[in-house]
């Protein structure tokens, strides 16, 4: 999997992201959102060429589940995960090391 370029409304059960192996990141926003907007060359940038990782942009507000379980309350929010278990969080990533730092963190 590599980089998504469009949130979708879509979004999968909680019980589903926990049971996902390996490395995941969850980002959580909206098409319309200029954070979100202005977020995504740095998220791009690292995730475009990691084919090792599953990336899925989860369109989030409120009443939506997925976000509400992981306390989710600005956009963008990158949640990493290894084995559907959180072991990292980015919120409004200013620049593409704060998400490489992360992923590297974890391997």
């Amino acid at each position: 999997m590599s980089y998504v370029r469009t949130y979708t409304d879509d979004e999968p059960a909680r019980a589903q992201v926990d049971a996902w192996a390996g490395v995941s990141v969850l980002e959580f926003g909206t098409n319309w959102c200029g954070y979100c907007t202005g977020a995504q060359p740095f998220i791009e940038a690292v995730l475009a060429p990691r084919d090792d990782v599953r990336h899925v942009k989860v369109e989030d507000g409120p009443g939506r589940p997925l976000g509400r379980s992981y306390r989710v309350k600005l956009w963008p929010t990158l949640i990493v995960l290894r084995d559907g278990e959180e072991v990292a969080r980015i919120v409004r990533p200013s620049h593409a090391d704060e998400i490489r730092q992360a992923l590297d963190a974890i391997e």
